[in-house]
């Protein structure tokens, strides 16, 4: 159930964020930032978490903690495609990078937000 929101929630999150991103004009022509790919990787992303949170609940002791570890060290990898849009796509700003980089914190800070702090105890 956690999961389930915490994908709704960086999906709708996100999608608010390209919205805005083409009301000023950011970064015209740049496909990263359009509605299909932000909606389906925060959705992969957010459901990635919630699978890890659900393994770790399994086999480790501090579930919580180690969560929050490991979806840091995943936020800082995830960037490292991002910066790499810039040598590789024309369309890619470094503006436009930031803002996807915004972008996987919002799905990091969503996912242990909900799966974390939210208890349904």
């Amino acid at each position: 159930m956690r999961g389930g929101l915490a994908v709704v929630l960086a999906v709708l999150a996100n999608v608010g964020l390209v919205l805005g991103v083409d009301a000023l004009g950011i970064a015209p022509g740049f496909r990263a930032l359009t509605i299909p790919p932000v909606a389906f990787l925060s959705a992969l992303g957010a459901g990635g978490a919630t699978v890890v949170y659900w393994l770790l609940g399994r086999y480790v002791s501090d579930a919580d903690r180690t969560f929050v570890r490991v979806a840091a060290g995943v936020l800082l990898l995830s960037f490292v495609p991002d910066v790499a849009l810039l040598a590789i796509d024309p369309a890619a700003t470094p503006l436009a990078v930031v803002v996807l980089m915004a972008m996987h914190m919002v799905v990091a800070a969503v996912s242990v937000w909900v799966l974390v702090s939210w208890r349904s105890e």
